[in-house]
């Protein structure tokens, strides 16, 4: 395992080797760190890659190719090694390869890319899903960074804000005890895109928030100025933070794939909000994290 670094002037970078897992974003002026350094008295995750699976599979089963298969929540990939591909000064990749142990317990072969590439004031997040087999390869992907919430000393959760690129609301996908999706929603009024951020924000696990609503969110302060910002294209995304802990930390969640439906008993090649990649295909994504 190894840690590697990238710096220019805005923005300072540390990646784990495992998982290869983002695990520090800093403001190489001020030392300001933003990402969320794992304290297991809360989570111990910064920000790991989610795949083959986005959430639970209902009784952490799938179905595929006629068989059964378990499936431990957001899948493999965020704790296996990952082998350094290519590093540039301002740009790192990494992958990971399919092998017979992933294949007892997902029996598709994949090629899974994971880069990393600065630009003046943050990192974008680069995702690349190859499928060299002869058959369809069904598999979802997501990001689960945390970014310290409160960010100055002296003050609480509850002094700031979430910002949403849409002005009303957000319509969520309740989630249930279990961590599956319910055939119910919870809506939260916005102003002027703002929504406040209240101690009970999370009672209901994540603010799952689908159908492509928003493609921006921003931590704020309460005069409304933002000292980070997630930009993404996903089709759906979660906003968490550990239920009832008082965790110093949010998550923002760029989806492409999500938990189970509750009662979920159809193939996998058909779970909601899931990719299917044709044989010889290459499948690509991204997001941006921007700090100041």
């Amino acid at each position: 395992m190894a840690v590697y670094e990238l710096k220019n002037d805005g923005v300072e970078i540390k990646v784990h080797s495992k998982g290869a897992e983002l695990k520090s974003l800093k403001n190489p002026v001020t030392g300001t760190e933003y990402l969320w350094q794992g304290d297991p008295a809360f989570w111990n995750r910064s920000s790991p890659i989610l795949f083959p699976f986005v959430g639970k599979t209902d009784r952490n089963e799938f179905r595929t190719k006629g068989k059964t298969y378990s499936m431990t929540q957001h899948g493999f990939a965020r704790d296996m090694e990952f082998e350094l591909l290519s590093r540039t000064e301002d740009e790192i990749w990494f992958v990971l390869k399919d092998s017979e142990e992933t294949r007892q317990k997902y029996p598709y072969g994949f090629t899974l890319k994971l880069g990393y590439r600065l630009f003046d004031n943050g990192v974008e997040v680069c995702w690349q899903v190859e499928n060299e087999e002869e058959e369809e390869l069904p598999f979802s992907i997501g990001g689960h960074p945390a970014f310290y919430c409160p960010i100055e000393e002296g003050t609480a959760q509850t002094d700031y804000l979430l910002r949403f690129d849409c002005k009303d609301q957000v319509v969520c996908t309740r989630i249930s005890d279990e961590g599956l999706a319910l055939n119910e929603e919870d809506v939260y009024p916005l102003k002027d895109g703002f929504l406040p951020i209240t101690e009970h924000l999370f009672d209901h696990d994540a603010l799952v928030i689908e159908n492509r609503q928003a493609k921006e969110v921003a931590f704020c302060r309460k005069d409304g100025t933002a000292y980070l910002t997630v930009k993404m294209e996903a089709p759906l995304f979660g906003v968490w933070s550990p239920p009832t802990k008082n965790a110093p930390f949010i998550c923002i969640e760029p989806w492409y794939g999500r938990c189970d439906r509750a009662g979920y008993e159809g193939d996998l090649k058909d779970r909601e909000w899931g990719n299917l990649l044709a044989p010889g295909g290459v499948w690509k994504a991204s997001y941006r994290i921007l700090i100041g």
